[in-house]
């Protein structure tokens, strides 16, 4: 029998098979785990992998549906977090929430497809064959609510030339100087809205902006100036009605991210406007949650917090190497994580075949490569090549887009169903 050398090329391929879909299913990778399946157990399992708690999630989505019905606010959950129909679909039948937020056209069209009736673009819509399709589906759908942002008069203009015969809803979107997307001053708003009026394409519904750009701390200083650009918005929907510019005669007030929906929520709520007004907010990030920098930002980390939320995301790896001493890796990285904001957190160690769960509390990541996470650790702590390390994330937005497929899991890690995304 002749052995091929180990570098020897012979320029052949064998026919191309269908690209595995799920990086941390084993097998071919085409299907999801079997519902059941204990994932730290299994051999149908490839690490790393990235599994959602049911559990968390539940609590999450139910935590905030309860806000929103005690302060009487609406919610467009953003969608762009996790872009899962498996768990998007819950906030609105779970979680009470009026329609998802997109910020792009093909997340809106993502999410008419998971079924979604109502849907707010909290982004302009300038894109001329994103406006055709929106407008396509709004006329076969009259029925699915839909709003989106303008700040400018050519934004106008391309609206009014790409809608055809449909027509949308608008919020004028008002920003602050060095900000993002939105008006600067109440004078270009004006001039906006009078030109949005004068369109038939367009109903000026609202005013809408986005605090979370603005780079405030928790600190006195942090919420005094969010609470002043909420009183801006405020201001610039009292001129606004007063000048007769909206197209009926109750309004939307729109603003509200992961970090600043109370604060948001409390300015709205006190506002008192000529017409009757809805305050909408937007967060997504809650139905995940983090354990690092949304367990500290988030309203429901602050103290006196009278409703919580719980990290839904974790991050499994084995050990790949313990070359020296107080130095081991693991084997997820950029590719698998987020790291934008934290590096993971470690919180527990499992045996290679998942038995003995024991906390990582004293662990730490130093960094992490594209497939490698530095782990430091005491030198006498008997972690093993080959045992689980398991980890909460920080910025849950930055951590669905690696993932085509995610195990939903219940407190014993089994499977309670199948979470695919849409990036």
């Amino acid at each position: 029998m002749s052995i091929r050398f180990p570098l020897q090329a012979d320029g052949l391929l064998d026919a191309q098979q269908t690209a595995p879909r799920f990086k941390s299913v084993a097998g071919t990778g085409e299907s999801p785990l079997a519902l059941g399946t204990a994932v730290l157990s299994s051999d149908q399992v490839f690490s790393p992998l990235m599994i959602m708690k049911q559990s968390a999630l539940e609590n999450n989505l139910r935590q905030l549906a309860d806000f929103c019905r005690e302060n009487g606010v609406m919610l467009a959950a953003h969608g762009k977090t996790s872009m899962s129909p498996a768990v998007l679909r819950r906030a609105i039948s779970d979680g009470g929430a009026w329609g998802l937020g997109a910020a792009t056209p093909a997340q809106v069209r993502a999410l008419r497809q998971f079924g979604i009736r109502n849907v707010f673009l909290a982004n302009e819509l300038v894109d001329p064959a994103g406006i055709r399709w929106i407008a396509q589906w709004q006329q076969q759908h009259p029925d699915h609510g839909f709003l989106c942002y303008v700040d400018s008069l050519q934004g106008v203009k391309l609206l009014a030339q790409n809608l055809g015969d449909s027509q949308i809803s608008v919020l004028l979107e008002m920003s602050v100087s060095g900000g993002r997307t939105g008006c600067r001053s109440q004078q270009d708003a004006l001039a906006i809205a009078e030109a949005i009026a004068a369109c038939p394409a367009l109903k000026l519904v609202g005013v809408a902006g986005y605090e979370g750009a603005l780079g405030a701390g928790r600190d006195e200083s942090g919420i005094q100036r969010v609470k002043d650009y909420c009183q801006m918005m405020i201001a610039t929907a009292e001129l606004l009605a007063e000048k007769q510019l909206f197209a009926s005669d109750h309004i939307i007030l729109s603003a509200g991210g992961g970090a600043w929906f109370d604060v948001v929520t409390a300015c709205f709520t006190a506002a008192k406007l000529p017409l009757p007004m809805t305050p909408l907010i937007r967060s997504g990030a809650y139905m995940a949650h983090d354990s690092g920098l949304y367990a500290r930002i988030a309203p429901f980390a602050q103290p006196g917090a009278t409703h919580h939320f719980a990290a839904a995301l974790e991050i499994w790896g084995r050990v790949l190497s313990r070359p020296e001493p107080g130095l081991a890796f693991v084997d997820f990285g950029r590719r698998d994580v987020p790291f934008d904001q934290d590096l993971p957190n470690p919180l527990w160690i499992r045996n290679a075949d998942g038995s003995a769960p024991r906390a990582a509390t004293h662990l730490r990541i130093s960094d992490v490569n594209d497939q490698h996470a530095y782990l430091l650790l005491p030198e006498d702590e008997p972690l093993q090549v080959g045992d689980w390390v398991g980890c909460g994330i920080s910025h849950p937005c930055t951590a669905f887009d690696k993932w085509r497929y995610l195990p939903l899991v219940d407190d014993d890690y089994c499977v309670t169903d199948s979470l695919e995304t849409a990036f």
